[in-house]
């Protein structure tokens, strides 16, 4: 039996599943775009706050009487306490709880507030789409699983694509001159695009699959899950007690581990009989983010957690952050992580103006999809570019998240609304036959 509809039916049902595949398109853009932006995550941050105190290290003393001034100031308990430590990429101390964040000078004074949003909304862009956290995530991790089915079966459909890999064709009829280097980036940057893909995919599905586990094994409790990845939790106790010594576990960190770069400090229910401190420490001419050693609220070392040394599952996971992020190597790597995000973005874009181009070709004239795109791969930059006018001009509380998004929605609908102002036909498509099987 055959399902019969108007023809006028048809072309709008035509037209929304080509609008479904421009949604897919445009988030992958979108991901791409402020995932190279992010790169600069930490100049970034020292942009927004030029002037907050700087210093190559900080004495242990001194990051003891910041701790204990910070939780002094809290109204409510804090479940956590983090001290992030003066790094080459961020020579900053900032200790940040569930309520507050400040910078703190080296003797270990409170010297002001984190301001720091913009780099924040453009984390949680890149991150969640500013979802909830458990949706954004998982959205962005299939997008990265899309990337890695996108390019494996880009390179399967192309057999002579390696061997072209440095041919450019100038001519530009069918669109050939684009669909040529769509194909070069996305051989030129292979590796990188799968390495990307896959750490976005494992990092934005493990979140997913560590909640249903949790939700089916361990009544919801998803620290039990990460726990043999990343270490147990001790067992809690919320008597009142005093700060712990975070001093002692640094000075023995400096003795014991010397060739260990201590780069946060974090504290586990402080202020209770429970609590307990771990230092993160960052493994030199290693992709692990760091190691976690584990010390009680006196400072005595209890062990690691593994990622250094552990299974091979531990330290894979412990990698996936770093490779995904550019987190290594210094400069000279995030440049590399920026050309090739550049190209992977660009890939992206041409990747979906070859996609209507082959649908004009077959007759499908989408004059409104062509300009809603263009909307999307200039209209992103721009919003991106009004928040951080945005933080120069109205301050850290402007409201980034709906600048940007109000700003490409709007784009978008004036282009869906007048198509002829955004979308323009190549002049040597004009030339190409609708019938000419060839160029379908």
């Amino acid at each position: 039996m055959s399902l019969a509809f108007d023809p006028s039916t048809v072309k709008r049902g035509l037209s929304a599943h080509a609008a479904i595949g421009l949604i897919g398109g445009a988030l992958l853009y979108l991901v791409c775009l402020t995932g190279t932006v992010l790169v600069l995550y930490e100049e970034w941050q020292r942009f927004e706050q030029p002037a907050a105190p700087e210093m190559a290290s900080i004495e242990p003393a001194a990051v003891q009487r910041a701790v204990e001034a910070v939780l002094a100031g809290e109204d409510e308990p804090t479940t956590h306490l983090y001290v992030h430590m003066p790094v080459a990429e961020l020579p900053r101390t900032t200790i940040t709880t569930d309520t507050q964040a400040v910078h703190v000078d080296a003797a270990g004074a409170i010297a002001e507030p984190e301001e720091n949003a913009w780099s924040d909304f453009l984390y949680a862009l890149h991150y969640t789409l500013n979802l909830p956290a458990l949706v954004g995530i998982t959205i962005v991790g299939a997008l990265g699983a899309m990337i890695v089915a996108l390019a494996v079966s880009g390179v399967i459909a192309h057999p002579r694509i390696f061997r072209d890999a440095f041919r450019l064709r100038a001519r530009n009829s069918g669109g050939v001159a684009l669909a040529d280097w769509h194909n070069r980036l996305s051989v030129w940057t292979l590796p990188f695009t799968l390495a990307i893909a896959l750490t976005g995919a494992i990092i934005g599905l493990a979140s997913l699959a560590a909640y249903g586990i949790a939700t089916a094994s361990y009544g919801g409790d998803v620290e039990a899950v990460y726990a043999p990845l990343f270490g147990d939790e001790p067992e809690a106790d919320a008597a009142p007690a005093p700060a712990p010594d975070v001093a002692a576990a640094m000075r023995y960190m400096a003795r014991a581990y010397p060739d260990v770069e201590v780069t946060y400090a974090v504290l586990h229910d402080p202020e209770t009989a429970g609590q307990h401190v771990q230092m993160v420490g960052a493994h030199h001419q290693r992709l692990i983010f760091g190691e976690y050693y584990a010390f009680d609220a006196g400072g005595n070392f209890m062990g690691t957690a593994g990622l250094a040394d552990g299974a091979l599952g531990q330290q894979a996971a412990a990698s996936t952050y770093n490779l995904h992020f550019g987190n290594f190597g210094g400069l000279i790597v995030k440049l590399a992580y920026i050309l090739f995000g550049l190209a992977l973005t660009a890939v992206c874009a041409t990747g979906t103006y070859i996609w209507l181009g082959k649908r004009r070709r077959r007759g499908i004239r989408e004059p409104r999809l062509t300009a809603m795109w263009h909307a999307v791969v200039w209209g992103s930059p721009f919003a991106l570019a009004l928040t951080l006018v945005a933080r120069l001009v109205i301050g850290n509380h402007a409201p980034f998240t709906a600048i940007f998004w109000i700003a490409l929605i709007l784009a978008i609908l004036i282009a869906g609304l007048r198509p002829k102002h955004f979308a323009r036909q190549e002049p040597s498509e004009q030339s190409v036959p609708v019938s000419d099987p060839s160029q379908a």
